[in-house]
């Protein structure tokens, strides 16, 4: 077993130039004590067994050295990752995509279930030399023949302990003994039970012992929350963060770069100071971003996990995760980067019922409690709204231009025998229509706000009912129908979205209510397919409630609702609005 070596530099490690080139570019410089520890160990070719807690960087302890002893040339398998999540698979493939953004010809597949077997199909007849996947789905393209081992190099565990908590051992095993008796293995895992100890021993060969201990640093003071998403939906809900916090500034985190950009654009266009930070942008903008955040240009930032790491602004007081982090590490990466400099911070996440199960595990990575948060409802969104307003009032009180305008008023009140009173009110009500005083009552569900309400912390799925909504699961093939169809009459509308954008029913009917003011119970059958959803909306919707829905975006993609005809919903046509019967929608 090793110790905690002494501070070193990535470039004294022995990694070639490519390698160390893609990190420098990623801001890493000194290696973490598994890094440095594990990296010369691997590139020596001997096993490892690195035990370390979340958060310290394993990723690269393994990928940075194997990834080093690959044959770019070969278009053969030659490092497998195994990783009990297809999240954190797609985090792993990205990181090691990353790293090896110079080493010309390198190809990285992901496999994992859940999603169709034709891309992952067509991605290992590619030759890929690194091949990343969950368990049950490698075992299956081992079994018939389309992932080969014959010239693997090097297997790799991935949070071998969270494989084991998940009941994957015997599929461990099974790949385990198809590969090939001299690959190089790697085992990391955060703790290590008898279970991972007996695998070592079998799989192993005089491995070296990796061990950091548990650093008990002193905590940064940074409080967690989380947040049940709503029939709001998660757009609208960060929108009520930004005008009822009281921060400095924030930064949100999002899956996709996409995502940075038009949640970025749509928070502006709501008047709020954003910004977008991603990969796609040169090294000049994001620098420029960076000042205007700590400047006070930009308050709210909207960024992917990879080029926020080491973003070191004190003024950001809020941490929001509008996404959930594909694994606990990135959790870590994450909330850090508030509650710096000495000053306190926050972190709310937003999380679906299912979702809600993880929060556990990233309570494990922060030795800290996850609270449950209650975002702010309609009448307190109203109240925060009006005293602002009269905060901004008050300030121009003294104002000496103000004179003019009280001519106007007394003149106004005069001519047309006003009252004073009512003319204010009039005023006020012009003034406040982008942002009302007195907002409409939120959509009506049966959402519930915490993980206690379910004792798995999620959603119940034994009858394939979901406990949030209380609307059945009709399969996948089918879509899912999210309601009883009541006795109105209903026109079937044809939403772009579906379950490869992460849409969910409840997504759908709290975006259309809020935006159209349609109470939710008169929104009919949902149902969900892969590209597009189908959507019974009550008949005769007025032209200019159609334009509104138009403008409508669920999980930062535009709905793009057109009119499906044909009542088996096989052919689709667009119709026009104009002249239409409006009695049933009203």
């Amino acid at each position: 077993m090793q110790n905690d070596s002494s501070t070193v530099l990535f470039s004294e490690l022995g990694l070639p130039t490519p390698v160390l080139k893609a990190i420098e570019e990623m801001g890493f410089n000194e290696p973490t004590p598994i890094q440095a520890q594990s990296i010369p160990a691997l590139l020596e070719g001997n096993d490892i067994l690195g035990e370390a807690q979340t958060g310290t960087g394993k990723t690269a302890a393994f990928g940075l050295p194997l990834l080093s002893r690959l044959d770019a040339g070969l278009r053969e398998t030659q490092m497998l990752v195994v990783c009990p999540t297809r999240e954190l698979a797609i985090q792993v493939a990205k990181a090691i995509t990353d790293f090896a953004k110079y080493v010309r010809g390198l190809k990285v597949a992901t496999v994992y279930g859940g999603q169709s077997y034709t891309p992952q199909i067509r991605e290992l007849r590619a030759g890929p030399q690194i091949v990343v996947g969950t368990p049950g789905r490698l075992m299956d393209h081992i079994d018939k023949g389309r992932l080969k081992l014959d010239n693997l190099k090097s297997c790799v565990l991935d949070e071998a302990d969270e494989m084991l908590n998940m009941g994957f051992l015997e599929d461990i095993e099974w790949i385990l003994k198809h590969v090939p008796e001299n690959t190089q293995m790697a085992f990391f895992s955060a703790t290590m039970p008898a279970a991972i100890r007996k695998v070592t021993q079998q799989f192993l060969k005089e491995p070296v012992h990796v061990k950091i201990a548990a650093v008990k640093q002193a905590k940064a003071n940074i409080t967690q929350r989380a947040w049940r998403v709503s029939r709001i939906g998660k757009t609208a809900g960060l929108e009520r963060l930004a005008e009822t916090l009281d921060y400095d500034a924030m930064i949100v985190f999002v899956r996709t770069r996409n995502d940075t950009l038009s949640l970025a654009e749509h928070l502006i266009s709501k008047g709020f100071p954003a910004a977008a930070l991603n990969g796609d942008m040169n090294q000049g903008d994001r620098e420029r971003i960076v000042e205007q955040l700590k400047r006070g240009k930009v308050s709210i930032l909207i960024a992917t996990d990879v080029v926020a790491r080491g973003l070191d602004v004190p003024r950001i007081s809020h941490v929001i995760n509008y996404d959930l982090p594909a694994d606990s590490e990135s959790y870590v990466h994450r909330i850090g980067r508030t509650g710096r400099a000495g000053r306190s911070g926050e972190a709310i996440l937003f999380a679906n019922g299912r979702e809600m199960r993880t929060l556990f595990r990233l309570e494990r990575a922060t030795e800290g409690k996850i609270e449950d948060f209650n975002m702010p409802d309609a009448k307190q969104l109203g109240q925060v709204r009006i005293e602002r307003l009269q905060s901004q009032i008050s300030q121009l009180m003294d104002n000496p231009k103000l004179d003019e305008f009280e001519k106007v008023v007394e003149s106004f009140a005069e001519q047309n025998e006003w009252d004073v009173k009512k003319l204010a009110a009039a005023l006020l009500f012009e003034q406040q229509k982008k942002q009302p005083l007195f907002p409409e009552n939120d959509p009506v569900g049966r959402d519930r706000n915490s993980r206690n309400d379910n004792p798995r912390g999620g959603r119940d799925v034994r009858d394939g009912r979901d406990s949030r909504d209380g609307r059945r699961n009709a399969g996948r093939k089918g879509g899912r129908d999210a309601g009883p169809r009541s006795n109105e009459e209903f026109d079937t509308f044809r939403f772009e979205v579906g379950r490869e954008h992460g849409v969910r029913p409840g997504d759908i009917v709290g975006a259309v209510a809020n935006e159209i003011n349609l109470d939710s119970k008169h929104i009919g059958h949902i149902k969900l397919f892969d590209q597009h959803a189908h959507v019974d909306l009550p008949k005769g919707m007025p032209k200019p409630l159609f334009q509104k829905l138009q403008k409508v975006m669920i999980r930062n993609h535009k709905i793009s609702p057109t009119i499906a005809s044909n009542s088996a919903g096989n052919q689709r046509q667009e119709r026009s609005f104009k002249g239409r019967e409006k009695r049933s929608f009203n």
